[in-house]
């Protein structure tokens, strides 16, 4: 639907055409040289990534991770900088900041230390060398750090619980009520990405990180409740203490699968609603209403 609205002035670098938009196809794990076809482009949205990968069969996932979310979006950044572009939109990840948070202490954009993983790291050092690109050619750099996000078409853990959700399955996590985690719809983060990319109403943007969320953080029982409401089920939640999944989930070599179950993660977004005046367009029941109808 954002596309569809203002097709005639987009530009897709990638792999997969977008309907009605000019397309060139883009290879980030090659070498590549689209300082052409950025002219006359004004904001560049690089959301292009190898995505976090459970189970990494790669001898050197690291360098992987660099090749295309660090050294491809350099490259991207420094061409577009010769083209004229006037703001680079960066999609980052939270996991610049880490993976897991004490209740109600939520991340905020100060990075403490670099990150332990790969993935993470990697979008982290791409962050640093945008912000040192910006300081030398004074094109615009703008940085956000989703955390989990759920829409159509969702994949990964989401996709796991809303299965298990709508099928009546009897699920042990009942008791964990305790944990917060921090999302953001599908529909706010494209709004927030486009409130990014809008140099003109937005100068306050220049050069910033932006931690973005729903503002409306869950615990897993909840979200697992309110996913079951979205597909007229109710769900069944048996009361199984915490620490003894975690015993089993480490017996069984899930230890990294019940960290993201049981354990929080919360961001601060408090900085993108004061400084950008932004609000979310819509809620979490909107957002699972809207996935269950698409």
């Amino acid at each position: 639907k954002l596309l569809s609205k203002i097709a005639s002035e987009v530009v897709t670098l990638g792999r997969k055409k977008v309907k009605n938009c000019t397309f060139y196809e883009v290879d980030f794990e090659q070498d590549f040289d689209c300082q052409e076809v950025m002219h006359n482009v004004e904001v560049v949205f690089h959301c292009a990534a190898r995505a976090h990968v459970m189970y990494d069969k790669e001898l050197d996932p690291l360098g992987c991770y660099r090749q295309v979310n660090t050294k491809s979006t350099l490259a991207l950044a420094e061409q577009a900088a010769v083209s004229g572009v006037k703001r680079f939109v960066f999609l980052s990840s939270i996991k610049v900041n880490g993976e897991i948070t004490d209740v109600n202490k939520p991340f905020t954009e100060e990075v403490t230390s670099a990150p332990s993983d790969p993935y993470g790291l990697s979008k982290y050092e791409a962050e640093l060398k945008l912000m040192e690109l910006s300081e030398s050619t004074g094109m615009e750099v703008v940085i956000i750090r989703p955390p989990l996000v759920y829409g159509p078409q969702v994949k990964g853990n989401f996709a796991t619980l809303t299965k298990l959700a709508k099928s009546g399955f009897p699920l042990p996590l009942k008791l964990v009520t305790n944990n917060k985690r921090s999302l953001i719809a599908l529909d706010n983060l494209i709004d927030f990405i486009m409130c990014c990319g809008d140099y003109q109403k937005t100068p306050q943007a220049r050069n910033q990180v932006f931690l973005i969320s729903d503002g409306d953080d869950t615990s897993t029982a909840e979200l697992i409740e309110k996913i079951a409401h979205s597909h007229g089920k109710k769900a069944l939640l048996l009361p199984v203490p915490a620490s003894l999944l975690r015993v089993i989930a480490a017996t069984f070599g899930k230890k990294v699968v019940a960290d993201r179950i049981l354990s929080s993660l919360q961001v601060d977004s408090s900085k993108a609603r004061e400084l950008l005046d932004w609000r979310p367009v819509v809620t979490m029941d909107e957002q699972l209403q809207k996935m269950l109808n698409k």
